[in-house]
């Protein structure tokens, strides 16, 4: 299976190591920091990892959460927060069967996890096509970094235990494009919508949160997405040449 564990500007060292154990613990071996707020090489995190020393070793830095991503074909992101806009939200026990079809598949599947102090912002939500809200109470919902990783890799290692025929069971889904080819899409789209009049610099990243959202409901298939992408481009050109 190919699965990455990313983790969004991780702020305490004792977080980290215990990730990297954890990602032993799992058989996860590629682990990557977005803008780490702390040395994976800290002597806390290292006594932390135990045993996932070299996972953490191997750790890969990147600057934006999308840079993490650009090769990944799944992406399923936790949050802990009420305000996520009309983000639709699902239980672990939903989406991981999806998640383990993907590795079946040979995917790049991702589980992304936010910071410890505020998780993702919408708009890094936005990057993935599935979002999990954990089993926690309401009056206090956001989990600790590492123990919310811990509960989404014992979910999906309890889903991997399934016998092949439950698994396929619970799924009859299409193919969905990868989040970062969306987001393409949508920034082209975005260009075209500033250039047409449609959308003002002022109110476009509003309006177009609402349109990522809707696309990522929707589940686009890559065909769709090519066609949508293929309009874009076609209609930029059309403006261009006819523009007086």
């Amino acid at each position: 299976m190919s699965l990455t564990v990313v983790l969004v500007e991780p702020a305490g060292p004792l977080n980290l190591g215990s990730v990297a154990r954890l990602c032993a613990n799992f058989g996860v071996e590629d682990l990557r920091l977005v803008a780490p707020r702390c040395d994976p090489g800290d002597l806390d995190a290292q006594r932390m990892a135990v045993h996932g020393d070299q996972v953490l070793k191997r750790a890969r830095h990147f600057p934006t959460l999308f840079d993490a991503l650009t090769d990944c074909q799944r992406v399923v992101a936790s949050c802990g927060r009420i305000d996520h806009g009309e983000i639709p939200l699902q239980a672990p026990e939903q989406v991981m069967p999806w998640v383990q079809q993907g590795l079946e598949s040979a995917a790049q599947v991702a589980l992304v996890f936010g910071r410890e102090n505020r998780g993702l912002s919408n708009e890094e939500l936005l990057l993935s096509q599935r979002v999990v809200r954990l089993h926690s109470s309401e009056a206090y919902p956001s989990l600790n970094l590492s123990h919310a990783v811990a509960v989404m890799l014992h979910e999906l290692e309890r889903v991997r235990r399934q016998p092949t025929g439950q698994l396929n069971a619970v799924l009859q889904e299409v193919e969905t494009a990868e989040p970062t080819q969306l987001i393409n899409c949508l920034n082209d789209a975005e260009d075209l919508l500033l250039e047409a009049g449609f959308l003002l610099q002022h109110t476009a990243r509003a309006r177009m949160a609402k349109v990522k959202g809707l696309l990522q409901r929707a589940l686009v298939r890559p065909e769709e997405l090519a066609m949508l992408r293929g309009m874009v481009r076609q209609l930029r050109w059309a403006i261009r040449c006819h523009r007086p």
